[in-house]
């Protein structure tokens, strides 16, 4: 009889927590620094352009695909962000989410 709940919780607990571990999804804020190469923008603007930049973002941080990038305003941000007093003669630079999928 032991057994016989064993088993049935392993069948109900083991898909669940597959699907947990296959779901988890983490949101970076990054800078987007101008550098030349457009890669900025691309992200910045959510362009099809920006789909091999964010991609490869998130398998650098052992992730399997990126879900989606675009650009995000300071308001959005919590946490610590340079005020404008401290952006220096380039301007301040604008942030890209990456959210990224295991």
């Amino acid at each position: 009889m032991r057994f016989l709940l064993a088993l049935c919780l392993t069948v109900i607990v083991l898909p669940a927590t597959l699907v947990a571990a296959s779901a988890e999804k983490r949101t970076f804020i990054i800078a987007n620094s101008p550098d030349g190469y457009g890669v900025d923008r691309c992200l910045a603007k959510g362009d099809a352009c920006g789909a091999a930049a964010a991609a490869a973002y998130c398998q650098a941080r052992q992730f399997r695909t990126a879900a989606s990038y675009r650009r995000v305003d300071r308001d959005e941000i919590t946490g610590a962000v340079p005020s404008s007093a401290a952006c220096g003669r380039n301007g301040c630079d604008e942030f890209v989410a990456i959210e990224c999928r295991r």
